[in-house]
This record gives C-alpha cells, structure tokens and sequence, in this order.
C-alpha cells in the first residue's frame, strides 16, 4: 500500500506546482489574488447546500492547493486545509498568503489526519471533488471523518459518481463502463501525463492508482461509523470536462453530457451529521 500512496504523492506533487501557475494555465489562482470575495466553482455550485458556514470550525481534507479551502473562509469559516502533499500544502500557504485569507494547513494523508488534528474539533469535515478515488479504503475514511467531527457536527461532500469512475473517458463515441464500481482490494493502474485542467507542460510522474468507491459503499461506511445521513444529491454534471468529446460546459462552469444528458449521474452531493 505505501507502494501506492508515493506513487500518487509524486504525481500530485507535480500537480500541484502545475495547478498554481500564475500563468494562466493551471487553476487560474491569480484570480483569487485579484479578486478577493471570489469563490470556487467547486464550492459556488453547492452553496446552497453548504448553508451558513459562518463561525464553524472547518477541516478540508485533501484540499490541493486551497482554492476551495480559501472559498470556505471567504464564507466565514475557521478552516483548515489538510493534504498528503507537501508541493500542495506549500502552494496553499504560498496562495493565502498572498490573498490574505486567514487559512491554516497541514501536511498529513487521510489515515493520519486524527493524529495531526484534535479529534472531536470540528463542526464541518468538507471533501471537495475528485477525492475518495485515491483512497483505498472507504470505511477508513468514514471512521477519520467521524473522530474529527464534533458532536452534532456534519459532513459535507461533493464528489465524482461510481458510475463516471467506472466509464472509459479514453472512448469517445459512446458512454462505456469498463471499470469496476465497487471497491476493489487493488487499485486500477493509470499512466497518464495530462490533467484535468490545461497546464504548460506534461507530468513526469505520471503514474497513478486509484479505487472505486460504490454510492452504497459510501453510505454504508458513514452509517457504520455512526453518523446519519441528512441528505443526498444525484448531479448530471460535474467541474471538469471528465469524458473529452462527449460534454459541453454550462455557464456555471459545470460540465454535462451533451448527447446523452441525464443517463448517467456524473457526481454527488452527501451530507452526514454525528449525532449529539
């Protein structure tokens, strides 16, 4: 397994450094400099549901480099972001710095993220898009987020459905499921030098494993950790073009099938809250 977890680290190292371009490429973070109320994509499109963040004591796991993280604070919440890479966490730094958001970060993987964090603190764990794949096991993850969460606090998570996970984007001409839904004991092996979003060069470290986590899976590990699932949102839509040739972008940002629209889910919205 560890295996695995550096193999992914140096990929989102480089990732990292190529997502935080002040050139334009990468994830546009010079807007966030210039613009100090803008938000996320991410986190615009489920603001709504997020509700009044205001005063809450807020953990971002797997935040990258804080984009999403720093739209939290813009929100009015005490936020710390917390990602496995060290290129990510000094990126984050470098951009709060710079935007003055009074953002915290620290450098852990999931599994740790209880021993780097008071257990029991928070009252808002938030996962952003595209995070649970690069976790191997899906109960583990649910039994961090319950010892981070104080009583009565919630979780909110965005993420890619199992069933965009388990459709080919290399195949173009039609939706194709070629991959497992399930979680599975060893990872799918990817090779590939590009990313979701235009960057200036390629990645060297270009190799990655990730898993599949099914929509039951998901809710049956934050049940057996002892939370309670308050709500759950079905998207036709998800912030990246994840099938090339078959989507078309909507003015949110938001990317959707174009022919096939409202066949398949493409992410979710989950909400969770530990009991009193």
């Amino acid at each position: 397994m560890q295996k695995y977890l550096d193999t992914n680290r140096a990929n989102w190292d480089e990732r990292a450094a190529l997502h935080a371009a002040r050139n334009g490429f990468g994830y546009g973070v010079q807007r966030y400099i210039e613009d100090r109320a803008l938000l996320s994509d991410v986190v615009r499109f489920d603001r709504e549901r997020l509700g009044d963040v205001a005063g809450l004591r807020t953990v971002h796991l797997q935040c990258h480099i804080g984009t999403d993280t720093l739209s939290l604070a813009r929100l009015g919440a005490h936020v710390t972001g917390l990602d496995f890479s060290p290129v990510a966490i000094a990126e984050a730094r470098r951009l709060v710095a710079e935007t003055g958001d009074a953002v915290d970060f620290v450098e852990s993987d999931v599994a740790g993220a209880s021993a780097v964090l008071e257990p029991g603190s928070f009252d808002l764990v938030y996962t952003g898009i595209g995070a649970l794949c690069w976790l191997p096991r899906i109960t583990e993850w649910a039994e961090v987020v319950a010892r981070l969460l104080a009583p009565g606090g919630r979780l909110f998570l965005r993420e890619g459905h199992p069933i965009l996970w388990a459709m080919d984007e290399r195949l173009d001409d039609d939706l194709h499921l070629r991959f497992s839904y399930f979680e599975l004991a060893d990872p799918m092996e990817w090779d590939d030098d590009s990313t979701y979003v235009p960057t200036d060069r390629p990645i060297v470290a270009s190799k990655t494993y990730e898993w599949n986590h099914g929509l039951g899976e998901v809710v049956t590990a934050l049940l057996g950790a002892g939370l309670q699932i308050t709500g759950l949102v079905e998207h036709d839509s998800v912030p990246w073009e994840a099938l090339p040739g078959q989507m078309q972008e909507r003015a949110d940002g938001e990317y959707a099938l174009a022919e096939h629209l409202g066949v398949a889910p493409l992410s979710y919205t989950l909400q969770a809250r530990k009991p009193d």
